[in-house]
C-alpha cells in the first residue's frame, strides 16, 4: 500500500463508506468573547467525537478489516489500546460475528472496559504503558493464530484514519491548517499523507501532551527515540516510542509539533463543554488546548481546523 498516492486514501474511504459515519465541521465563527485568543483566524472542529465507536479510530479498524481475507477475519482480532482503537477493532469484529482480544494498559478509564465487554471483547488490563499491553498483544496473536491490528503502524489503518484529511478538504474550502493530536502518530500521519496528496501547502500542526513527547523527542533527535517515562493522564496519546512508518511521513509532512500539560487539556475539554457543548476526553482536547495557550496563534483570516479525535463526558 502507497501512502503517498491519493488513490489510497480514495479506496480506503470508498471501501468504508457506508461503515462510518461522514462527521460534520463545527464552525466557529463568529466566536464568542471569550475565545478572543483565535480571533484573529476562522476557527473549525473537525467532530470525530461523533464518530462510530466515539472516536476516529473506526475509520482505520474499519479499512483494515476490510483489506484481510475471510480466512483471516473468521480467526478473529487481537490488539492493544489505549482504549479507543480497543473500541473500534472490538465494533468490527462484533460487525462480523468474530472474537476479539484487546490488551490495555493501568491507566485506562473503566467506562472503555466496560463498553469493550459491551461489544463482545475479551479484555485484559496488563502492563503500565500501551508499549507493554502491546508486548502481550502480539504474543497472544502468535499463539492464537488471531490477526494482530495495530493501532497505528499499519499502512491500512493510517490510510483510514486518512480519509479525515479528504473530508475536510471537502468541508472547509480553502483550509490553511490542520491541527492534530498525536498518540502513536496514525492518525496525523494518515492526514497528513493524503492533505499533502492534495495541496502540500496546507500546514500540518501536531499536538503531543508534555509528559509524553514521543514524535516531539524523536524529531529533535532526528530518529526515533524510546521514552523513558510517561508523565500524563491522556492515555491515547502515550505511548513511549513510535514506528518507523509513523516518523518517516511525520518528518516529513508536517509543520511542527506543540507541547500542551494535562491542565491546559483539562481546561480547554471544561471550555469546549460549558462554551460550545462539546463532550471530549482528555486527549481530544489538546487540539483545542494549542489553540487556548496560544501557542497555535492563526493568522489573519486564517482557515485551521482542530480535529476533535475523541468523545468524553459531559462537563469533564
Amino acid at each position: 500500500m502507497i501512502l503517498s498516492e491519493i488513490k489510497t486514501f480514495k479506496d480506503a474511504a470508498q471501501r468504508i463508506s457506508g461503515q462510518v459515519y461522514h462527521t460534520p465541521i463545527f464552525n466557529l465563527n463568529p466566536k464568542p468573547l471569550e475565545f478572543d485568543f483565535s480571533s484573529n483566524g476562522e476557527i473549525y472542529f473537525k467532530l470525530e467525537n461523533l464518530q462510530v465507536t466515539g472516536s476516529f479510530k473506526a475509520r482505520g479498524a474499519a479499512n483494515k478489516l476490510l483489506t484481510l481475507t475471510d480466512a483471516k477475519q473468521n480467526a478473529g482480532f487481537v490488539t492493544a489500546s489505549g482504549g479507543n482503537h480497543g473500541l473500534a477493532v472490538a465494533w468490527a469484529a462484533a460487525s462480523i460475528k468474530v472474537p476479539s482480544i484487546v490488551f490495555l494498559p493501568q491507566s485506562t478509564p473503566k467506562d472503555k472496559i466496560i463498553d469493550l465487554k459491551s461489544y463482545g471483547a475479551q479484555v485484559f488490563v496488563e502492563g503500565r504503558s500501551w508499549d507493554e499491553a502491546n508486548s502481550l498483544a502480539l504474543e497472544t496473536a502468535k499463539s492464537k493464530g488471531m490477526a494482530y491490528i495495530h493501532p497505528f503502524a499499519d499502512p491500512a489503518v493510517i490510510a483510514g484514519q486518512g480519509t479525515i484529511g479528504l473530508e475536510i478538504i471537502e468541508q472547509v474550502r480553502n483550509v490553511d491548517t490542520i491541527i492534530v493530536a498525536i498518540g502513536g502518530g496514525g492518525l496525523i500521519a494518515g492526514i497528513a499523507a493524503a492533505v499533502k496528496c492534495i495541496n502540500p501547502s496546507i500546514r500540518i500542526i501536531g499536538v503531543e501532551p508534555i509528559g509524553a513527547p514521543t514524535l516531539y523527542e524523536s524529531l529533535k533527535n532526528g530518529k526515533i527515540i524510546t521514552l523513558p517515562e510517561i508523565n500524563t493522564d491522556a492515555g491515547t496519546l502515550a505511548p513511549r516510542r513510535t514506528m518507523p512508518i509513523n516518523y518517516e511521513i511525520i518528518a516529513s509532512c508536517i509543520d511542527k509539533i506543540i507541547l500542551v500539560s494535562d491542565e491546559e487539556m483539562k481546561t480547554a475539554a471544561q471550555v469546549l463543554w460549558q462554551k460550545v457543548g462539546i463532550a471530549v476526553e482528555l486527549s481530544a482536547a489538546a487540539t483545542f488546548a494549542a489553540l487556548m495557550t496560544k501557542r497555535y496563534l492563526p493568522q489573519v483570516n486564517e482557515k485551521v481546523v482542530a480535529v476533535i479525535c475523541g468523545k468524553g463526558k459531559a462537563g469533564f
